[in-house]
């Protein structure tokens, strides 16, 4: 059997959301191990860049040009066999690298049982039956909407900025304000239930809004950012809700509606939190989670799916019904989506390594497809060691210079580099950066599968 480690060549999309020409990572990763009619197009948006099995944009090995699909169908020693039995052959997440210039759709994805009804009703707008968990993980800072915001944050929005409450009606937010308050943080699971039934309504109410409504609410909407950004969506003597950063909320507004004129995603905002990460912070969006990323470039790793429910900032397909139907419409926190790291206990650093405060450290999030493992080297001739796991993984650098080593299989790495490790696999990662300034970091992420249980365990002595 050959040594499973292949570097992967990897297809980059081109969405209208994606940094243009050179300033896309995801281009620049692409170029680094391009196909022969490649070439980043300095006018041209370029979005994403697809690491796996996904026919959609499967990755292939660099030296045969055969589809990783392939590789791992005819050797299912790759994926090990409770991988391949669960996962029907196929590597079970998508590795990803974005790079965002512009907002993405409000959306949320599937559970496993709607994206099974929905690909059975609609395939061409739900290309598949699976459902989409995603982690994401900064590299530059980043921005986006993630989740439903503490009710008592939506109830003050509604109050403080009047073309939101004039957009749902003073009905309906009377109605949800009324349900709410006094509940906004109560433990008892028949109040959750009702609060979100009251946001469910409130939401529908938003969303259901006509085009004539909505463009005069942001018209009005924009007025008040514009003429009055440090006071905006401020209620005097409200301390406890009003915003800590109004001017930036306002300058936000105006941004979004620059870039879609006029739709209701605008008001979502005011619905969902606002995250902001840096470098190396982390965010996991559970199927069914509301969420739309704003800027930056992100690692993103999720179930092998392209299955999107969206309603907002976007010209695509907008599934609006099913979208509001499908939400949990848990309200949280922005701290309760963040993902913390935590060391990575089967990684082994050697003293160069150690004494240069090198780490590694995992984004765990609580499904089975996947976690992932960020390794910062810091000096020339650190290097770490990854025990064999009983499943695949896939392995990006992101800075840096070093080498790869798997059995007696040693390949040089370098910023955008991408390669497969096979099952059962011994991987030794080494930095050979020049000298000690701290653009020698070498960076990597690697994207893993390993199903929990003792018989999968790699033995940990």
């Amino acid at each position: 059997m050959q040594v499973p480690l292949l570097r992967l060549q990897c297809g980059v999309n081109s969405y209208d959301w994606g940094k243009v020409g050179q300033e896309s990572t995801a281009a620049k990763y692409a170029a680094t191990t391009a196909a022969p009619d490649f070439a980043i197009e300095a006018e041209k948006p370029y979005a994403e860049l697809w690491m796996g099995t996904h026919p959609s944009l499967p990755s292939k090995d660099v030296e045969t040009q055969r589809t990783l699909l392939d590789l791992v169908q005819d050797n299912q020693a790759l994926l090990s066999t409770q991988i391949n039995e669960r996962f029907g052959g196929r590597l079970p997440f998508l590795f990803k690298v974005l790079s965002i210039r512009k907002a993405l759709s409000i959306q949320a994805h599937p559970n496993k049982k709607l994206a099974e009804q929905l690909h059975a009703r609609d395939s061409k707008n739900y290309p598949d039956d699976n459902h989409k968990p995603e982690m994401t993980i900064a590299i530059t800072p980043f921005e986006g909407v993630c989740g439903f915001r503490p009710l008592a944050e939506i109830t003050h929005f509604l109050q403080a900025v009047k073309p939101l409450r004039n957009l749902v009606g003073d009905k309906a937010a009377s109605a949800f304000e009324q349900i709410v308050k006094g509940n906004e943080d109560s433990e008892d699971s028949t109040v959750i239930q009702t609060n979100k039934e009251a946001l469910r309504s409130l939401f529908t109410c938003l969303m259901e809004s006509s085009p004539e409504n909505i463009e005069s609410a942001t018209s009005d909407l924009l007025s008040i950012a514009e003429s009055s950004p440090d006071s905006f969506a401020i209620l005097p003597g409200e301390k406890e809700t009003n915003p800590s950063n109004p001017s930036e909320i306002a300058a936000l507004v105006t941004r979004l509606n620059g870039q879609f004129p006029n739709d209701i995603g605008l008001f979502v905002f005011f619905f969902l939190n606002f995250v902001k990460l840096q470098p190396g912070e982390a965010m996991f969006l559970k199927a069914d989670d509301i969420h739309a990323y704003i800027s930056g470039d992100i690692i993103e790793c999720m179930a092998s799916s392209d299955n999107v429910v969206r309603a907002g900032f976007t010209p695509k397909f907008k599934d609006v019904d099913t979208l509001t139907q499908m939400l949990t419409y848990s309200y949280a926190p922005i701290e309760e989506q963040k993902l913390q790291a935590t060391d990575y206990p089967y990684a082994v650093l050697n003293a160069t390594a150690y004494s240069s405060a090198s780490s590694a450290m995992l984004y765990d999030p609580p499904i089975d497809e996947f976690s992932v493992v960020k390794t910062d080297l810091n000096r020339k001739g650190a290097k770490v060691t990854f025990d064999p796991i009983d499943g695949p993984s896939i392995i990006i650098c992101t800075r840096g210079q070093g080498k790869i080593t798997v059995g007696n299989k040693t390949e040089e790495v370098k910023e955008g580099y991408v390669f497969f490790v096979g099952a059962t696999a011994e991987c030794i990662i080494e930095d050979t950066a020049s000298g000690e300034d701290e653009d020698d970091v070498f960076t990597t992420y690697k994207a893993f599968c390993e199903l929990p249980g003792e018989e999968n365990a790699p033995d940990h002595q």
